[in-house]
């Protein structure tokens, strides 16, 4: 089978391909546009070969195959181990690059979209991709009774057909970021779409999966007939699930693991001075949260919901949690990460006094319950602590519940009213917008319902005014940070640390762990 080289290449982008590629689909790029390896890092070629093992957290007993279900870290580099998208991203612009999907086009009011789908390609059980199974998949995903987390996402398909060998998706309205739609990690292309069995995990990606022991361990082994020869340089890889900092600190310290991922900022000087270890910060788009759900009382009243935001101090969590490894949120999900983010909105800070004075408006009495947990995010007991003390000075009774790790995210996020969460980034203000704050979407975890939001949300979906856009943008994250359940006080740096004897990695605007993307893009060295 001819295989391809990726646009991801090495520890940069190949500049080749890459203008290859983006000809292909009609961009214009450009030097300054373009991601190379540094001197050290081009001097490396990957090595093959090899047993990798990664250490992550935010796995679960509760956690299943189907791609549509996934949430916590281990479960997202998973699925872009065994399986690939039909089109990826550029790890520093975030712009849509090709994947299974060659190229595309769309007509002019960005309503209907023809992919042109790679030839030649072949599931892990050695039956060819088509286009059939790509469509299956997003069939699958965008039925009505899905349960797939990307459903929200492509509510907006009418029909999806194949026609004259390509992938053809109409839509009801305008889309100009659709291919930026199907980057999302839930999308991973599966034989006939997973609809015989939605836990095959049978893809196309770098490694095969080879064994399953959900909260555990999950196994790996080379797709020896991957289309995609730039990618998945080892023999096998294992993902050690070790929901404890302190435990996962350990096995790398030991050389159990290569990689560890989500660290406690108070443990990165300690680990940076390791002889054999580098700890990696990344800036990106995920957030530590505290969730309200807004149809539910108490909080179903906006002044006590706007008292809460008040209530908490942003720059001392930010110090004292998150070491400074981040930046300061203003109660809506979108930072400089994402293009056309609004600037000019003003900071949100910490005003106990105005806090006492919306929460006497809201005539609410008694404690207010916050459920947390280590599983929530890293030092999320520390930071729903201290917002409980920095409450109390606006004369606030938080009550804290701790829950634990094990099953957090099935049991308690999204389901009590009170809750501590963490969100990763998105490829977009609206797939970010789409994914949590539309009404009808099912990740939409602050019940937030303004239907004029989501009106603006579709026309800015359908807008190619790049101006317009961004004023729709900045009205939206208003919006959501006046009247919705989300406080947002901090987005996150990803903190990581690798042994020195694994390389390859790549900063990704897109997620952490490479954008998922870690294990197919890491080779090791003796």
């Amino acid at each position: 089978m001819k295989k391809t080289k990726s646009t991801i290449q090495k520890s940069g982008l190949d500049r080749r391909a890459f203008l290859a590629s983006t000809a292909a689909v009609g961009f214009a790029a450009t030097a300054s546009g373009l991601l190379v390896p540094s001197e050290s890092q081009a001097a490396e070629e990957p090595q093959r070969g090899g047993h990798l093992v990664l250490g992550l957290d935010r796995g679960q007993t509760t956690d299943v195959l189907d791609p549509g279900t996934y949430t916590g870290s281990a479960m997202f580099l998973v699925g872009f181990t065994w399986g690939d998208r039909l089109v990826t991203t550029d790890p520093v612009s975030g712009e849509a690059l090709p994947s299974l999907a060659e190229s595309w086009t769309s007509s002019e009011d960005a309503k209907v979209w023809t992919f042109k789908l790679r030839k030649d390609v072949r599931f892990h059980d050695g039956t060819p991709f088509t286009v059939n199974d790509a469509a299956q998949t997003l069939r699958r995903h965008s039925d009505k009774d899905s349960t797939s987390a990307a459903l929200g996402l492509l509510k907006g398909i009418e029909t999806i057909e194949e026609k004259g060998g390509d992938l053809v998706i109409t839509l009801k309205n305008g889309n100009a970021d659709l291919p930026l739609t199907l980057t999302d990690y839930h999308l991973q292309i599966q034989k006939n779409g997973g609809m015989d069995d939605p836990n095959n995990a049978i893809g196309t990606g770098p490694y095969k999966l080879e064994s399953f022991e959900p909260g555990i361990r999950i196994t790996f082994s080379k797709n020896e007939d991957d289309w995609n020869e730039d990618r998945g340089f080892v023999d096998s890889v294992e993902v050690l699930v070790i929901n404890d900092n302190t435990a996962r600190i350990a096995a790398l310290s030991s050389g159990k693991v290569h990689f560890i991922n989500t660290l406690s900022p108070k443990t990165m000087p300690l680990l940076s001075r390791a002889p054999n270890i580098e700890t990696i910060s990344t800036k990106g788009k995920g957030f530590y949260s505290f969730l309200m759900q807004g149809d539910t009382a108490p909080f179903d009243n906006n002044d006590l919901r706007m008292a809460l935001k008040l209530a908490i101090d942003r720059e001392a969590l930010l110090k004292t949690v998150l070491g400074g490894y981040g930046t300061l949120g203003n109660d809506y999900p979108v930072n400089d990460a994402y293009a056309l983010a609004p600037t000019d909105i003003p900071q949100r800070a910490y005003d106990p006094e105005e806090a006492a004075h919306y929460y006497k408006k809201s005539g609410h009495e008694g404690p207010i319950l916050l459920r947390t947990s280590d599983g929530a995010f890293t030092g999320a007991i520390d930071a729903s602590v201290l917002f409980q003390a920095n409450a109390k000075k606006a004369g606030i009774d938080i009550q804290l519940q701790r829950e634990p790790s094990d099953g957090y995210w099935s049991n308690i996020w999204n389901k009590k009213p009170f809750v501590a969460a963490y969100w990763g980034g998105r490829a977009t203000q609206d797939l970010r917008y789409t994914t949590s704050q539309l009404s009808t979407a099912p990740w939409n975890d602050t019940h937030f319902n303004d239907p004029e939001f989501d009106k603006m949300l579709l026309v800015a979906r359908a807008e190619t005014d790049q101006e317009k856009r961004r004023a729709l943008y900045r009205e939206m994250a208003i919006k959501v940070r006046d009247n919705s359940g989300l406080i947002l006080p901090v987005f996150n740096n990803f903190l990581n640390a690798r042994s020195v004897k694994m390389k390859g990695w790549i900063d990704d605007v897109g997620n952490d762990l490479s954008n998922g993307q870690l294990a197919s893009r890491a080779w090791l060295v003796s």
